[in-house]
C-alpha cells in the first residue's frame, strides 16, 4: 500500500507491504486503546512528478490497469499530477494533517514510490 503522511510542513510518501485493511484495523485499535479520536473516510490525494520523469511510458501503462484508483493528469508547468483514490485517516474531522492510504498492487506502488523518491532527491540536490 502507499501511505502519504501530510504534516504542516509538507508530505512524505511511503511504500508499505502491509495490507490496507489490517493497517486501518491496527490504527483504529490503537486510537481506541489510547482513548483518542479517529476519522476514517474515502478520499483522494495527489502529488506532482516532473513530466520528464524517467520511465513515464511505464507509469502510463500501469495507470491503464488502475483507472479506478489512479489518474495521471499533465500540468501546464511541466509536471504530471498523480491523483489517487483511497482512505483519509486523521484525528480531527476537518484536519489538514493526517494520513492518506491506498492500494494499487505492489509493483505499481513501488514504482510510484521510486519515481517520487527520485523526483524529490533531484529537487533536494538542486535547492541545496
Amino acid at each position: 500500500m502507499l501511505k502519504i503522511t501530510y504534516t504542516e510542513n509538507g508530505f512524505y510518501l511511503e511504500h508499505l507491504k502491509e495490507n490496507l485493511e489490517a493497517w486501518i484495523a491496527k490504527r483504529v485499535l490503537l486510537c481506541w486503546r489510547a482513548a483518542t479520536s479517529i476519522y476514517v473516510e474515502p478520499s483522494t490525494a495527489s502529488f506532482l512528478l516532473p513530466q520528464d520523469v524517467p520511465y513515464l511510458d511505464q507509469l502510463k501503462t500501469l495507470e491503464s490497469g488502475h483507472r479506478d484508483i489512479m489518474e495521471l493528469i499533465p500540468n501546464e508547468d511541466n509536471f504530471l499530477e498523480v491523483c489517487l483514490q483511497g482512505t483519509w485517516v486523521t484525528a480531527e474531522e476537518d484536519s489538514e494533517e493526517g494520513v492518506f492510504i491506498c492500494a494499487l498492487g505492489d509493483r505499481t506502488e513501488f514504482f510510484l514510490y521510486q519515481l517520487w523518491q527520485e523526483a524529490n532527491i533531484g529537487t533536494t540536490l538542486v535547492s541545496e
